[in-house]
């Protein structure tokens, strides 16, 4: 799928996965991305990308890295994970080697504004029948019932949440995921499979885990009602300053 759609040359955006922030021109923190081009589509599933630049110094990205990459091509913008699986300079050019780790697909980057919060949420790992529907890709019944442990949510997209959790979930697992969102007088509940992308132990907090997760086939109308509800609390939140 991927040399059905990128091309030589077309411009790429890659945001760390293990979101990073650093302070522009004006003081003011801003996530961390970086700007290349690709070089060679190797296969469907590896690519080649110039080594990016800052200004004139090289960005060594760290071999294993994972990254959020973003195509933007004559057909549009397409998105998908990938991981560093080599670095290396091939004649004149600085060259770096990705592996994806998630299919392609279409991208609206409204889907990834991502609104701080502090949303209550529960999660559990997926029974083996639940995985096994979601290895074939088929719709996930979810079992109610099961034990489950409550969590926090600092940030949401139309894409997946960032949550913290005494719980720890591996990285690459399927959870369950189920949360509550108030448009007006109405509370609606979501209850959604999620790809942990990346976990980490916080700093000064022992046993406290931020884990980023994607969501799993949700469906459009849902990802909708996300979207409008993050729109919703950005414009109440600019109104009150």
């Amino acid at each position: 799928m991927l040399s059905r759609f990128v091309r030589e040359g077309d411009r790429v955006e890659l945001i760390p996965v293990e979101n990073r922030t650093k302070l522009n021109s004006d003081g003011k923190e801003e996530n961390v991305s970086y700007e290349t081009k690709v070089a060679t589509v190797i296969d469907d599933e590896t690519i080649e990308l110039l080594m990016p630049m800052e200004q004139t110094k090289l960005i060594l990205l760290p071999v294993d890295g994972e990254y959020n990459v973003v195509f933007y091509t004559n057909g549009g913008l397409y998105q998908c994970f990938a991981r560093v699986a080599d670095r290396y300079k091939s004649g004149a050019l600085y060259l770096v080697q990705f592996e994806l780790t998630s299919n392609l697909r279409k991208y609206q980057r409204r889907e990834y504004y991502r609104f701080s919060c502090a949303l209550e949420m529960c999660a559990r790992n997926l029974e083996e029948e639940e995985l096994d529907a979601v290895e074939k890709n088929s719709k996930v019944w979810l079992q109610p019932g099961k034990p489950i442990r409550r969590s926090v949510i600092v940030d949401i997209s139309g894409g997946g949440i960032r949550f913290m959790s005494n719980q720890k979930y591996e990285t690459g697992s399927m959870i369950y995921i189920s949360y509550n969102l108030i448009k007006g007088t109405i509370r609606k509940q979501y209850e959604l499979v999620g790809r942990v992308l990346s976990v980490r132990e916080i700093e000064n907090r022992p046993g406290t885990f931020e884990h980023r997760v994607q969501y799993h086939n949700i469906d459009n109308v849902s990802r909708e009602e996300i979207i409008q509800f993050i729109f919703e609390e950005e414009r109440k939140s600019r109104s009150k300053r």
